[in-house]
């Protein structure tokens, strides 16, 4: 690893310079394996350097600052993290407990689900739908000539990124591709079981998509809304039975073999609208906060060039002397 250093300044003057060029190093280093620079590169970047004691000032200012900028950055993380806890306990409380408070209950004999309504089935996921896996064939899988056609193409990425629905997609396959590839028609309910494992979603359109996904079609007594919501709940009893071989992977006949609760249809209807409302209120939360992170950082990182270049004067801002 190469180190560079910078005498007769300041170092954490320096170092702050250094943080506000970083998008232009970047764009500099070589394209070669280890993504190098050297010291010519780094020369001809034009670096303001105010007197010695100015730049003390100016990186006591910026490590004031950003100190409270990511500490409030932090803050809102955890909130989100917070956020998420709350959307799965609500979605677990709803699918396995159902929504009347005074429904007699009895034990379910699975450990994830605990004591579930009298009258609500458990059964196995097998007989609650069909589990069909992906396809793609032909291999090496990234073979151009089978892709940029017509029909979408749906990568594990992609349901990773997906709300409840997948609403968009950046590959597809063209006639050679279909050919050896496997179609979906919308409405189909999906989990990725292999690379961000168990993250599912509802597609929106026909689709296709490789083995490391697999489509749920559910039984007549089943609904697809429900069905959704449950293998959310369950995502933790999911990657319990993950196999770990190159990297994790979900087992289409161990996901078919564990253990839910099936209520009434007319029931699964009102869990899942009742989860539409309770979940997008949660979500609304979790992207104002997203979007705040965002802000804060875009923030950080113009106060910092804005400091070290001069566009603003920070000689004679005040520093609390207790900040360590």
């Amino acid at each position: 690893m190469g180190v560079v250093v910078f005498e007769r300044d300041h170092p954490r003057f320096m170092y702050w310079w250094l943080v506000s060029q970083y998008k232009n190093i970047r764009c500099m280093a070589s394209d070669d394996a280890r993504d190098g620079l050297n010291l010519e590169m780094l020369g001809v970047i034009p670096c303001p350097l105010p007197g010695m004691q100015e730049q003390q000032k100016i990186a006591t200012f910026l490590d004031y600052k950003t100190r409270q900028i990511d500490r409030l950055i932090e803050k809102k993380k955890s909130l989100i993290e917070k956020l998420e806890e709350r959307r799965i306990a609500v979605i677990t409380q709803a699918v396995t407990k159902g929504l009347d408070k005074d429904v007699k209950i009895k034990p379910s004999g699975v450990d994830w689900l605990g004591d579930v309504p009298e009258h609500w089935e458990v059964k196995p996921v097998k007989f609650m739908t069909q589990i069909i896996r992906g396809k793609f064939s032909h291999r090496p899988r990234n073979d151009p000539a089978f892709y940029d056609g017509e029909y979408p193409f749906i990568q594990t990425g992609d349901v990773a990124q997906a709300g409840k629905y997948v609403e968009s997609f950046t590959q597809t396959l063209n006639e050679r591709g279909y050919f050896v590839s496997k179609e979906f028609p919308a409405g189909t309910l999906i989990m990725t079981i292999a690379a961000n494992i168990g993250d599912m979603a509802i597609i929106n359109f026909n689709a296709c998509f490789p083995d490391s996904i697999v489509g749920f079609v559910p039984e007549d007594d089943v609904q697809l809304n429900y069905l959704f919501y449950m293998f959310v709940a369950m995502k933790k009893k999911l990657m319990s039975t993950a196999v770990l071989n190159t990297q994790l992977n979900l087992n289409v006949d161990r996901i078919a073999s564990l253990v839910s609760v099936c209520p009434p249809v007319e029931e699964q209807f009102l869990i899942y609208e009742y989860l539409d409302l309770e979940v997008n209120r949660i979500d609304s939360v979790k992207r104002k906060m997203e979007d705040a992170i965002f802000s804060l950082n875009e923030y950080r990182s113009s106060l910092i060039t804005a400091s070290v270049t001069g566009m603003i004067d920070v000689r004679n801002v005040k520093i609390p002397k207790d900040v360590d």
